[in-house]
């Protein structure tokens, strides 16, 4: 196969952003190849830097979210800030913004007003329930759009409702507007016209709540919270072992249930016992066979549960934490980790989940200091060292 460029190189996005939807947006754009200049306020920059300081004394969600980027500092308030970012979009091929509803169409940065002045440029904007209806000014961060979308109805135990561990509406809408840059892409090639593309945090969960959502607005009951364990699968949870390790197993067929009773638990006898012969009695005697298995694995070490449950054809898997996950063999045997530069030093990165054989690898650039890039994208857009000097002094660029 002849080497391959990234599929994105050559392609300049602006973003006026901050958080994690967009950031996370315009990062899976960098890491393709394109040019990602982020524009940051300049009393602090992108609010995600102050999160906390767990990354080398850099704040995790921001390093996560930033890396191959180049970040200019800007009042936006100041019209000459302003202009600085109109200046940047005319050499733009994609324009990402999730400001407060509002604040980009007063800044004349929403994505109509800036289609219509650039009929080439792809302009996205992120927002929370979108630009209209009864919640468009409705403040929208990652727990509250969680619990709009039903996602924590449908999460944690039968006693206890329970947001995901991680910001799954911020990472559901920079997928969507990830997709949809590329979409419009696409289309642009073969049109050669950009145009706006739209993506609200709540439609976007929305729609990962597909299953549950079909199955309850179709006649179905919604899905009972069962923590680990499935609603209407048994076995198919979490147990613990002697060494303190949890396993996780799931039984998909009753033909499952005779090898895990057979060659795991050593109970060939329960293969045929008419209360967990079927997974419609064991889902009835679910306590009782929850307890079956938990007494077999809990007398063995997780490494040797998993090659029992393995050896027998049973999924199964281990419960690990995030230190775990760190040191997972799978990331490690794929050699799945990099090194990025921040500035606190470098530091470990995971590769892109999107592998193109045959290309170059994706484009894991540095971490951004605020501001780092200020002076180099001034001059670039035509400034002199004397006009640059002067937009500093007055404060209008950090």
């Amino acid at each position: 196969m002849d080497h391959l460029p990234l599929p994105l190189e050559g392609i300049t996005v602006v973003a006026v952003e901050q958080a994690v939807s967009a950031p996370f947006a315009t990062r899976q754009l960098a890491d393709l190849g394109a040019r990602v200049v982020k524009v940051e306020r300049i009393d602090g920059g992108d609010f995600a830097r102050g999160y906390d300081t767990a990354a080398g004394g850099l704040a995790s969600h921001f390093v996560w979210c930033n890396r191959g980027k180049e970040s200019i500092a800007l009042d936006l308030k100041d019209p000459r800030g302003l202009a600085v970012v109109r200046r940047l979009v005319e050499d733009a091929d994609v324009f990402v913004q999730n400001l407060a509803h509002g604040a980009a169409a007063r800044l004349g940065l929403d994505a109509a007003t800036l289609c219509a002045a650039h009929p080439r440029l792809i302009a996205v904007d992120i927002s929370g329930y979108g630009g209209s209806g009864p919640y468009a000014d409705k403040r929208a961060y990652d727990m509250l759009v969680q619990c709009e979308a039903g996602l924590v109805s449908v999460t944690g135990t039968p006693g206890q409702p329970v947001k995901a561990g991680i910001p799954a509406a911020d990472i559901a809408a920079a997928m969507y507007a990830f997709s949809g840059v590329l979409a419009a892409l696409v289309r642009r090639g073969t049109t050669g016209r950009g145009g706006p593309v739209e993506v609200s945090m709540l439609e976007a969960l929305a729609e990962w709540m597909g299953h549950p959502l079909h199955h309850a607005m179709h006649g179905g009951e919604p899905p009972v919270r069962t923590g680990l364990a499935h609603a209407v699968i048994a076995p198919y949870d979490a147990y613990p072992t002697v060494d303190g390790g949890r396993v996780l197993l799931s039984v998909q067929n009753d033909r499952e249930w005779c090898r895990l009773a057979e060659q795991v638990m050593g109970r060939p006898e329960l293969a045929t016992d008419p209360d967990f012969a079927t997974n419609a009695a064991r889902v009835a005697n679910r306590g009782r066979t929850d307890e079956l298995v938990a007494r077999a694995l809990g007398a063995l070490g997780a490494d040797e549960a998993l090659a029992r449950l393995e050896q027998a054809g049973i999924a199964c898997a281990r419960l690990r934490d995030l230190h775990e996950l760190a040191e997972h063999p799978q990331l490690a045997a794929r050699e799945r980790w990099r090194r990025v530069g921040t500035p606190a030093g470098p530091l470990k990165a995971l590769l892109p989940p999107i592998t193109l054989p045959g290309g170059d690898e994706a484009r894991m650039g540095d971490v951004p200091a605020l501001g780092q890039h200020t002076g180099t994208l001034l001059r670039a857009v035509g400034m002199t060292d004397e006009e640059i000097a002067a937009l500093r002094g007055d404060g209008v660029v950090a």
